[in-house]
């Protein structure tokens, strides 16, 4: 019985409570409501706004990696600020939580300087243009072809289709190689032939294979030249020019015929050797 008293008066204050409320309670609601739909509404539009832009950039033919990253941080820029509007339907204080997102920034910047650094380097390396999406570059202890620079990292992808993510800072703090920058390359290989080799033979026989070979370039002219007396062979410097894009398959192509028809002259390609002497020692 006292219980049964004891849930009808819990319920009648609550009643009366809602009742005297109803105006703060629908207040609230139609806030909460409101912060929502800005919130759905925002993220919509920050979507469809960055990327709109970015589709405009890339017709412009502006290069992807500085589309990516202004799209990147416009997008977290517009994000935050949908989030404090909604906040502010709410009936949070804005002007006062900026403050304290401000203070808290600042201890999580010097928490985070690393983050920060990464984003300084990303800003950097857009602005003095090292590299651009679709150029093979080797940077940070790694090499790759460049898909895009993002905020805090820069994404490369291996010739075998892996994704490395490196840090921006990383590889604008190291030595940045960037293979696709120039049109030409030179490609330098080293061939070793036997110490009784005909060395006329062997330079007429190199000649000939660049001069029929189609996709080295005439300027610069190549050049051919020993290069080094070696333990056991002497060495060939065989330096033809070539277009960057054909940089590879004329490295394996020119190694394999460059085999094929040392072989065909006879002319032998050293390899590492021992000579073992036996020594027999007469029994006292």
């Amino acid at each position: 019985m006292d219980t049964e008293l004891l849930n009808t008066g819990f319920l009648q204050e609550a009643q009366s409570w809602v009742v005297n409320n109803q105006e703060l309670i629908i207040r609230y609601a139609v806030n909460i409501a409101a912060a929502l739909l800005t919130l759905v509404i925002g993220f919509i539009a920050v979507g469809m706004l960055t990327g709109g832009l970015n589709k405009v950039l890339k017709a412009r033919k502006v290069d992807s990696t500085i589309s990516d990253f202004v799209t990147s941080l416009l997008k977290y820029g517009l994000l935050a600020f949908v989030i404090i509007a909604a906040l502010g339907r709410v009936g949070v204080q804005t002007a006062s939580f900026v403050a304290v997102v401000g203070a808290a920034g600042l201890a999580i910047g010097l928490a985070l300087q690393g983050s920060l650094s990464n984003f300084a380097a990303g800003v950097l390396l857009i602005g003095f243009r090292f590299f651009k999406a679709g150029d093979y570059i080797e940077a940070g202890g790694t090499a790759g072809t460049v898909h895009s620079v993002q905020i805090f990292t820069t994404i490369l992808m291996t010739p075998d289709n892996r994704m490395i993510v490196v840090p921006n800072s990383k590889i604008l703090n190291d030595s940045i190689v960037n293979y696709s920058r120039e049109s030409t390359r030179r490609l330098d290989l080293v061939i070793g032939v036997a110490y009784n080799a005909d060395l006329q033979l062997t330079r007429d026989v190199l000649t000939r294979i660049l001069d029929e070979e189609p996709r080295i370039l005439k300027e610069p002219a190549y050049r051919i030249a020993v290069s080094n007396l070696g333990a056991s062979s002497v060495d060939f410097i065989v330096r033809p020019w070539v277009k960057a894009e054909d940089y590879w398959n004329l490295k394996f192509d020119l190694l394999e015929k460059i085999k094929t028809e040392l072989d065909a002259n006879n002319i032998g390609i050293p390899f590492p050797q021992m000579d073992v002497h036996l020594h027999r020692q007469k029994s006292s």
